[in-house]
């Protein structure tokens, strides 16, 4: 399936600094970013997507973890055409795989890239998750395809992750995350040059200490190259 066109979401104006480009989590959207990206905007622009299946972006049906990418480096793409620079990415979740893709097609387009509370993809026993009642913000098959990638996990994310070459932040969210921390450290390992830092938020740490989470980003995006 061709790439679909993401809704996107704008902070700030440009400025020195690398646009950032905000990717959500399953079952979010752009609007989730909201008080993050309003910290993030004080530096230069900031931009969130809403994901295929979620929000304002159309919702295809077709949800394989390469064509959110797809979709994701269209976005990319263009705003790194538009400021004449790479953009920083900084995802959680699923975004995080969708970045890591990105970041590993196409290395040119990502300065830096931060993944928060993302583990690489290992099998674990499927645990299908019921349905929320009333009308959602996102498409529900969006969230059952999306499961099952999850659960029986594509074998070469290991070479997808060593290929993303881009200096990356791995933000873990402590022991009260549900993301195996043997595998969130081994994001940061397996990454060509990453770091790992815990704020002890579980898995919603950009939500829960959104101060302490927009102090890690900006101090690592403001790094030297």
């Amino acid at each position: 399936m061709a790439a679909v066109a993401l809704h996107v979401r704008r902070w700030g104006s440009p400025g020195e600094p690398a646009p950032v480009l905000l990717v959500h989590a399953t079952g979010d959207t752009s609007a989730d970013w909201g008080e993050v990206a309003t910290g993030l905007a004080h530096d230069g622009l900031v931009v969130a997507v809403d994901l295929r299946g979620h929000g304002a972006s159309p919702w295809p049906g077709s949800y394989a973890l390469t064509e959110l990418a797809d979709d994701l480096v269209v976005v990319a793409a263009g705003l790194a055409a538009e400021h004449g620079r790479p953009v920083d990415v900084v995802a959680h979740s699923l975004g995080g795989l969708v970045a890591c893709l990105l970041a590993s097609r196409r290395p040119d387009l990502v300065r830096r890239l931060v993944l928060e509370d993302v583990p690489v993809p290992h099998p674990r026993e499927p645990h299908p998750p019921a349905r929320p009642d009333g009308e959602l913000a996102f498409d529900w098959e969006a969230v059952l395809q999306v499961r099952a990638q999850f659960d029986r996990p594509d074998p070469r994310w290991p070479q997808v992750v060593a290929a993303v070459t881009a200096p990356t932040l791995v933000v873990w969210g402590g022991p009260s995350s549900p993301m195996p921390p043997e595998h969130v450290t081994e994001m940061a390992e397996t990454v060509a040059d990453g770091r790992l830092v815990r704020i002890d938020a579980g898995h919603l740490v950009h939500a829960r200490r959104p101060e302490a989470f927009a102090a890690a980003v900006r101090g690592f995006l403001a790094l030297p190259d």
